[in-house]
């Protein structure tokens, strides 16, 4: 009895779990999870944006600037005052020189605002500005 028991021990002792297949399998799956995540960029408040026949959708955006129907302007979801949209920008471009600015901007809000933005904007170094629009119908 004692020989059979002593066996058994000297057996428990050279049992191991092997987790490295586990972990190899886990790394591939967080891996394969990020690359296939899309991130969507939003400015950050709610937006009303204007209808267009001739709108085509942008994939890669650098600088989104979101503009609401009470005239507040937005940049990476926090609220800028018209005099700071350049500087921002400027950075953004800093980051990313080939990077374009898409303004979103409510279809209620001011004309005037809109265009400000825009010439900061290019005030800032920005060649690329585009107004987004949600895609209408064709008549």
């Amino acid at each position: 009895m004692l020989n059979i028991s002593a066996a058994r021990r000297a057996n428990t002792k050279n049992l191991e779990l092997n987790i490295a297949p586990l972990i190899d399998m886990v790394f591939i799956l967080l891996i394969f999870f990020l690359v296939t995540t899309s991130f969507i960029k939003e400015t950050g408040v709610d937006i009303s944006r204007p209808t267009a026949t001739t709108a085509i959708s942008k994939t890669q955006t650098t600088i989104l600037i979101g503009i609401t129907k009470d005239s507040t302007i937005h940049i990476d979801r926090r609220q800028v005052d018209i005099r700071a949209v350049r500087a921002n920008v400027e950075r953004a471009l800093a980051e990313n020189p080939e990077g374009s600015v898409v303004i979103v901007a409510d279809k209620q809000s001011m004309t005037g605002l809109v265009i400000n933005v825009m010439d900061a904007c290019k005030l800032a170094g920005a060649e690329n500005v585009s107004i987004a629009a949600s895609p209408g119908s064709k008549n």
